[in-house]
Protein backbone atom coordinates (compact mmCIF):
# COMPACT_ATOMS: atom_id res chain seq x y z
CA UNK A 1 0.00 0.00 0.00
CA UNK A 2 2.80 2.41 0.89
CA UNK A 3 4.38 1.79 -2.53
CA UNK A 4 1.24 2.97 -4.31
CA UNK A 5 1.04 6.07 -2.12
CA UNK A 6 4.66 6.93 -2.88
CA UNK A 7 4.07 6.41 -6.60
CA UNK A 8 0.99 8.62 -6.45
CA UNK A 9 3.11 11.28 -4.74
CA UNK A 10 5.75 10.94 -7.44
CA UNK A 11 3.12 11.26 -10.17
CA UNK A 12 1.57 14.30 -8.49
CA UNK A 13 5.03 15.87 -8.13
CA UNK A 14 5.46 15.56 -11.90
CA UNK A 15 1.96 16.96 -12.49
CA UNK A 16 2.72 19.90 -10.19
CA UNK A 17 5.91 20.58 -12.13
CA UNK A 18 4.02 20.57 -15.43
CA UNK A 19 1.36 22.96 -14.18
CA UNK A 20 3.43 25.41 -12.13
CA UNK A 21 6.86 25.68 -13.74
CA UNK A 22 7.41 28.26 -16.45
CA UNK A 23 10.83 26.93 -17.48
CA UNK A 24 10.44 24.47 -20.36
CA UNK A 25 13.36 22.25 -19.31
CA UNK A 26 11.77 21.81 -15.89
CA UNK A 27 8.49 20.91 -17.60
CA UNK A 28 10.25 18.22 -19.64
CA UNK A 29 11.81 16.77 -16.49
CA UNK A 30 8.43 16.84 -14.74
CA UNK A 31 6.96 14.87 -17.64
CA UNK A 32 9.80 12.37 -17.29
CA UNK A 33 9.05 12.02 -13.57
CA UNK A 34 5.41 11.27 -14.39
CA UNK A 35 6.48 8.67 -16.94
CA UNK A 36 8.72 7.01 -14.35
CA UNK A 37 5.89 6.88 -11.83
CA UNK A 38 3.56 5.17 -14.31
CA UNK A 39 6.22 2.64 -15.33
CA UNK A 40 7.00 1.85 -11.70
CA UNK A 41 3.30 1.37 -10.96
CA UNK A 42 2.90 -1.14 -13.77
CA UNK A 43 6.03 -3.02 -12.70
CA UNK A 44 4.74 -3.09 -9.13
CA UNK A 45 1.36 -4.43 -10.24
CA UNK A 46 2.93 -6.95 -12.64
CA UNK A 47 4.44 -9.03 -9.86
CA UNK A 48 2.70 -11.12 -7.25
CA UNK A 49 3.82 -12.33 -3.83
CA UNK A 50 4.97 -15.94 -3.80
CA UNK A 51 5.49 -16.25 -7.54
CA UNK A 52 8.81 -16.81 -9.23
CA UNK A 53 10.51 -15.93 -12.49
CA UNK A 54 9.02 -17.80 -15.48
CA UNK A 55 11.75 -20.47 -15.52
CA UNK A 56 10.16 -23.90 -15.73
CA UNK A 57 11.33 -26.12 -12.88
CA UNK A 58 9.71 -29.02 -11.15
CA UNK A 59 7.40 -28.03 -8.33
CA UNK A 60 6.77 -24.43 -9.43
CA UNK A 61 3.11 -23.70 -9.92
CA UNK A 62 2.95 -19.90 -9.83
CA UNK A 63 4.91 -17.75 -12.24
CA UNK A 64 5.26 -14.02 -12.75
CA UNK A 65 3.72 -12.85 -16.01
CA UNK A 66 6.62 -11.53 -18.15
CA UNK A 67 4.40 -9.49 -20.50
CA UNK A 68 4.01 -6.41 -18.23
CA UNK A 69 7.76 -6.30 -17.71
CA UNK A 70 8.43 -6.46 -21.45
CA UNK A 71 5.84 -3.75 -22.09
CA UNK A 72 7.40 -1.53 -19.43
CA UNK A 73 10.84 -1.94 -21.01
CA UNK A 74 9.25 -0.67 -24.21
CA UNK A 75 7.60 2.18 -22.28
CA UNK A 76 10.96 3.14 -20.78
CA UNK A 77 12.55 3.33 -24.24
CA UNK A 78 9.63 5.35 -25.61
CA UNK A 79 9.81 7.68 -22.58
CA UNK A 80 13.51 8.29 -23.16
CA UNK A 81 12.87 9.02 -26.84
CA UNK A 82 10.05 11.44 -26.01
CA UNK A 83 12.26 13.20 -23.45
CA UNK A 84 15.12 13.50 -25.96
CA UNK A 85 12.79 14.87 -28.64
CA UNK A 86 11.23 17.34 -26.20
CA UNK A 87 14.67 18.56 -25.11
CA UNK A 88 15.70 18.99 -28.76
CA UNK A 89 12.57 21.06 -29.41
CA UNK A 90 13.22 23.13 -26.29
CA UNK A 91 16.76 23.76 -27.53
CA UNK A 92 15.44 24.96 -30.90
CA UNK A 93 12.99 27.28 -29.14
CA UNK A 94 15.83 28.62 -27.01
CA UNK A 95 17.92 29.30 -30.12
CA UNK A 96 15.06 31.21 -31.71
CA UNK A 97 13.67 33.15 -28.73
CA UNK A 98 16.69 33.19 -26.36
CA UNK A 99 14.57 32.22 -23.36
CA UNK A 100 13.09 29.09 -21.77
CA UNK A 101 10.13 30.88 -20.17
CA UNK A 102 6.85 29.70 -21.71
CA UNK A 103 5.05 33.03 -21.33
CA UNK A 104 8.00 34.96 -22.76
CA UNK A 105 8.13 32.63 -25.77
CA UNK A 106 4.39 33.08 -26.34
CA UNK A 107 4.73 36.85 -26.09
CA UNK A 108 7.63 36.94 -28.56
CA UNK A 109 5.83 34.58 -30.95
CA UNK A 110 2.71 36.78 -30.90
CA UNK A 111 4.83 39.89 -31.60
CA UNK A 112 6.32 38.20 -34.69
CA UNK A 113 2.88 37.76 -36.27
Amino acid sequence: MINRILLLGLFLLGFYGLMVQRNMVKKVFALSIQNSAVVLLFILEGGSIGSHAPIVTEGQTEYVDPIPQALMLTAIVVGICVTALALALVYRLYQKYETLDVEEIQRKANNEE
